[in-house]
Formats: structure tokens, C-alpha cells, sequence
């Protein structure tokens, strides 16, 4: 077993699984605001203070939010490699400087945010961040290191070079950071494998191997891929086994929250943070 998982992941009744690192200290299942509460009013605010500020007020305690950075190194929450689609400004974040990023409003309305100012405005919020470019990694891991916020963040990145790098920039700083998102790679490793039944004894790979897929405590992966379903009992048991949680992106039916529920998955990643706040009082009262 990896040394992470030694020290952070022990066994409880919830589904068999808990790990002791402070991201995941509070009961699953968890609910994930996907880029913040960006409906009704807050339509189109995707990503800006406003609208992760408006999900923690009713209550998520979980947001998924993405960073890139500006020329001048800032670390700014935008998932778009570009300003094109959402704000009334055109041109790519990492040619711009923090200056100018700052003169931008999404949907009109809103300002973009730095990570650092997120941080400190919601104190009692644990996120999800996607560090969408390879440039973004060292301001981000020294922005974490610099705040001292290990606890309540998680990385997430879709390539293993990104993730990788910054699992050894954490280490050496002693910092431990759980990773949450999965790359392509490791989500259909952990799925053959958990087409088998004796996971590493006859599975496709090693059960160490395995574990090293779900260093972080955590696989956040959607629901089918590559036009496989991904997410069923056995798939669950798989990453349960490896003493981390099932989380699934972006899942914004109510049918198919109460189903991935119902198979016994610990979080949900939802553009919908209303229905699912619906769905989990439901299955709370009943």
C-alpha cells in the first residue's frame, strides 16, 4: 500500500469506507456544486465568487471549481482556456495579465476571482480544483503551500503529467492533498479490474498497482466512458476495496442521482445543486 493511503484511509461502516484526511472528514454522501450555484439568477456565473458563494450559502459544503493562470502568475478560477464564452472580454488567460483579467465581467456582470481570493472569503468550503494547464501547477501548489490550506482542497487534472507533478511538489513541501479526478488511463484500469473478482490475486493488474490509482481516497469518474457504463456494483466494490470513495460527474437527473445513490456511490458532481439537494433530504426523510 502507497504510504498516502498507510496513513489516510481507514475502513468505516458507510459503505466500508472512510479515509482519515480532513477533506473527507464529514459523513458521504457528499454533494459537489459543479462550478458553483449558476442557476436562476446566477445563470451564466459559472465559476465567479458570486455564484460559489451563493452554493455555500444554501449549503454545500463541497464545490468543484477550475483554475488556470495568468502571464504574471496569478492563479485565477476560469475553466475556459479562453474569455470568449463567458465574459464580455476575448483572449486567452495565459496571455493576459492579472490587470487585465480583472477588467473582465462574465455574463456582463460578475469579475473573475484568483484562487486566493476564494479561499479567503469562503474559509469553511472544501474544493475540488481542476488545474486545467501545465503552466498553472507550481503558482497553484505554492498558493496551497503559501495559505496553508491542505485540508479543504482536493487536485483533479486530466492528464498524469499534471497530476504527477504536483503529488511530488506537495510531498516535498510535506503537504498531503488528495487527488479526486481520474485520468482516462487510470479510470479504465480501475474498470477492467473490477471485472474480475479477486482483485490483484487473479485481476488484470497488481492490487498494489491498483492502489496507486486510488492514492487520493478518492475516484471521481462519470458515469459511463468510452461507451462503457462505468459505475455498477462491481466497479463500486473495486474502488471500495482500494479503501477509496466512488464520486461521479456531472449528474444532473434526479432519476440518476437517486440511482447512483441507490448503488452506493459517495458523492455526486452536479450542474443541478438544487434537485440534489432535493433528492438527498428525500432519501434522508424516508
Amino acid at each position: 500500500m502507497s504510504a498516502f493511503l498507510e496513513r489516510a484511509v481507514s475502513r468505516c461502516r458507510h459503505t466500508g469506507i472512510m479515509t482519515s484526511h480532513p477533506y473527507l472528514a464529514s459523513p458521504a454522501p457528499r454533494a459537489f456544486a459543479h462550478r458553483g450555484w449558476h442557476s436562476g439568477e446566477f445563470h451564466g456565473l459559472e465559476n465567479t465568487l458570486a455564484a460559489l458563494t451563493e452554493a455555500a450559502r444554501r449549503g454545500f459544503e463541497y464545490l468543484e471549481i477550475d483554475v488556470r493562470v495568468s502571464s504574471d502568475g496569478v492563479v485565477v478560477v476560469h475553466h475556459d482556456a479562453t474569455l470568449d464564452r463567458v465574459s464580455n472580454m476575448q483572449g486567452h488567460i495565459g496571455d493576459l495579465p492579472w490587470s487585465a483579467l480583472a477588467e473582465a465581467r462574465v455574463d456582463g456582470r460578475e469579475p473573475l476571482s484568483r484562487l486566493s481570493d476564494v479561499l479567503e472569503a469562503l474559509p469553511d468550503t472544501k474544493f475540488n480544483i481542476d488545474v486545467k494547464c501545465d503552466a498553472a501547477v507550481k503558482p497553484f501548489v505554492d498558493l496551497i503551500q503559501r495559505t496553508a490550506t491542505f485540508d479543504r482542497v482536493a487536485m483533479a487534472a486530466f492528464s498524469t503529467r499534471r497530476l504527477n507533478l504536483m503529488r511530488r511538489l506537495f510531498g516535498a513541501s510535506g503537504g498531503v492533498v488528495p487527488i479526486a479526478a481520474m485520468t482516462p488511463a487510470a479510470v479504465m484500469t480501475l474498470w477492467s479490474s473490477s471485472r474480475v473478482g479477486a482483485l490483484g490475486s487473479q485481476g488484470v493488474l497488481p492490487k498494489a498497482i491498483l492502489r496507486r490509482v486510488a492514492w487520493g481516497g478518492m475516484a471521481q469518474v462519470p458515469k459511463a466512458y468510452a461507451g462503457r457504463t462505468l459505475v455498477d456494483p462491481k466497479f463500486i466494490r473495486a474502488v471500495h476495496a482500494l479503501g477509496a470513495e466512488v464520486h461521479v460527474w456531472v449528474v444532473d437527473s434526479e432519476a440518476e442521482m437517486h440511482e447512483l445513490l441507490s448503488l452506493g456511490v459517495d458523492g455526486l458532481v452536479t450542474d443541478q445543486p438544487e434537485t440534489l439537494q432535493r433528492v438527498l433530504s428525500e432519501r434522508n426523510d424516508s
